[in-house]
């Protein structure tokens, strides 16, 4: 799944996530800070997707009322919602 994000210096997150376990197999955000994003990403494969929304959800950056890990959380909720 690829997700466009808005309010961010990220412009997508593209997802990979096992469908019956609900496990994220990868992360990968376009643009942005290279190294927070490669970091995230590399510590959210393997998690379940209940639990990163729950971690990341409502997450600011600077006085932005949003974040990359906010809008990650968005795009798992969009995912789910479209099961």
């Amino acid at each position: 799944m690829t997700y466009k994000t808005s309010g961010v210096c990220s412009t997508e997150i593209e997802l990979d996530i096992e469908e019956k376990s609900e496990i994220i197999r990868s992360v990968r955000f376009k643009n942005g800070c290279a190294g927070n994003a490669s970091g995230l990403s590399r510590l959210l494969v393997g998690m379940k997707v209940d639990d990163v929304i729950k971690r990341l959800e409502g997450t600011t950056c600077g006085n932005k009322s949003t974040s990359c890990p906010d809008q990650l959380s968005k795009a798992l909720k969009k995912w789910r919602s479209s099961k």
